[in-house]
């Protein structure tokens, strides 16, 4: 898939035939599935968050405070005041003091030449082991939508990471930001950038990927395990 923000990965001549029929095969009895993130999982991000981290010597966040506590400070500032009504509009009687934010994804969906738009609701069932989220034709343009909420706090900086596997073997990844958002009554709706399924004779066939959603603070939001097909163009 073509896309701005990605590394791709080939094949490596030290990966043997037997490691490559033993990881197709433990990606192919992955269900699609929405998981809760498991903090103590490798990311391959790590060693870039650690070097920018150490590239702010002498950095101290400031202390996390609940958003109920962030309006009461500034209540007598009447242009924050107002900026912040502006800002929560009528969630602000919601707010139970909790400092977490929390995003809530409700559902996923494509958007094609090939499908129309489809949406799926999140969490997509574990036991759907042959469900596919999407089949799209080679050089099919086509994006993603997200549906979610933010509950408690302001989230910032959320971000996500897209990898795809074919054949045991990573062969695209792409990032990207989404945007700081505060707590809202309505759901947002966002549409991920355009991509395009690649085309030819070794492009075919079923792929698998992983979504990943990070706040700013590394908090994990989603993680959603999914496979797609491309198929020959007629």
């Amino acid at each position: 898939m073509e896309s701005g923000k990605r590394a791709e990965a080939g094949p490596s001549t030290g990966v043997t035939e037997e490691r490559q029929e033993r990881e197709q095969r433990e990606m192919t009895e992955k269900p699609l599935a929405f998981e809760v993130c498991d903090d103590h999982e490798e990311d391959e991000d790590d060693d870039h968050k650690e070097d920018a981290a150490a590239a702010l010597p002498g950095f101290i966040p400031g202390p996390l405070l609940s958003l109920k506590e962030q309006i009461e400070k500034d209540k007598d500032d009447e242009s924050l005041r107002r900026w912040k009504e502006k800002l929560l509009g009528s969630v602000e009687g919601d707010l139970n003091g909790q400092m977490e934010p929390e995003v809530k994804f409700h559902s996923i969906g494509i958007i094609s030449d090939d499908l129309g738009e489809v949406n799926y609701p999140l969490p997509i069932d574990k036991n759907g082991n042959d469900l596919l989220l999407f089949t799209l034709k080679e050089g099919s343009r086509y994006q993603l939508k997200l549906t979610f909420s933010v509950l408690h706090n302001i989230v910032s900086g959320l971000t996500y990471s897209n990898s795809v596997w074919k054949a045991g073997l990573q062969v695209d990844q792409n990032k990207g930001m989404l945007g700081t958002f505060a707590p809202q009554r309505e759901p947002y709706v966002h549409i991920m950038d355009e991509e395009t399924t690649p085309s030819g004779v070794m492009a075919r066939g079923i792929y698998f990927a992983k979504l990943k959603f990070e706040d700013d603070d590394r908090r994990c939001h989603m993680e959603l395990k999914y496979s797609f097909e491309i198929k020959k163009r007629s």
